[in-house]
């Protein structure tokens, strides 16, 4: 398919307005690989991506996911871009937003999501109307709990019966952050039916089952929206 169709194409991000880190003190947010990487993937082919967060405005950043040691060619391109940072400045208010104006939806990760998009009403209603129009739903690392409380068409958990994958039990020891997140990812997923696997830690590793796309961690961002991409094709 040519740039000049991909520019019908319209995808939405949503990221976490979420900053604290439990009762830490800390500061959390959107882990920016998870988001520059798939941005950068979508809009490079003609992509055009919304940003919205449940409260609109400015998203938060994850810091740990600002240190050397987390950086990409996709992360420096977004700190010398000022057209994306004013975009997460200035992201969409969630339920401003209907599905039926994208074709697809894509979950950034980072820890702030396992506290508000996990519970967020306007989240799990969109991802829901998404799934009933059959379009596809990506997610990435601790954004699948978004996926918590997300029903299928039959009142039934949404991931149950699918193959799907995100942040480790494993890896969240790795960030010593076990005891403060308020559930695991890898646990939820699978109580709630769905068939978890996953590679080893920090590895590249993407499922996709019918229209559901899930990646593990931040090596598994650009595959997955790679994924999402092909299936909009």
């Amino acid at each position: 398919m040519n740039k000049e169709k991909m520019k019908d194409m319209k995808v939405l991000f949503v990221l976490t307005s979420h900053d604290k880190l439990g009762d830490t003190g800390e500061k959390t947010g959107f882990w920016i690989e998870e988001f520059a990487a798939p941005y950068y993937n979508l809009l490079d082919k003609g992509v055009d991506v919304t940003v919205a967060t449940p409260k609109g405005g400015k998203a938060p950043i994850d810091p740990n996911s600002e240190g050397e040691d987390a950086q990409t060619e996709d992360t420096k391109r977004f700190y010398k871009d000022q057209a994306a940072q004013k975009v997460i400045n200035n992201t969409v208010k969630l339920e401003t937003l209907n599905a039926e104006e994208f074709d697809a939806v894509f979950y950034p990760g980072g820890h702030g999501p396992l506290w508000d998009l996990a519970e967020d009403k306007t989240s799990i209603a969109l991802i829901e109307a998404f799934n009933k129009q059959d379009k596809p739903i990506g997610f990435v690392c601790h954004a699948p709990a978004a996926l918590k409380n997300v029903k299928n068409e039959n009142g039934e958990a949404l991931v149950k019966g699918k193959k799907v994958t995100g942040f480790t039990n494993t890896e969240e020891e790795a960030v010593q952050l076990t005891e403060v997140v308020p559930f695991l990812v890898e646990d939820m997923l699978k109580e709630n039916g769905g068939i978890y696997s996953k590679s080893g830690d920090w590895e590249v590793h993407v499922l996709k089952d019918g229209n559901l796309i899930t990646g593990q961690n931040p090596a598994s961002s650009n595959k997955a929206s790679e994924i999402l991409y092909e299936s909009l094709k």
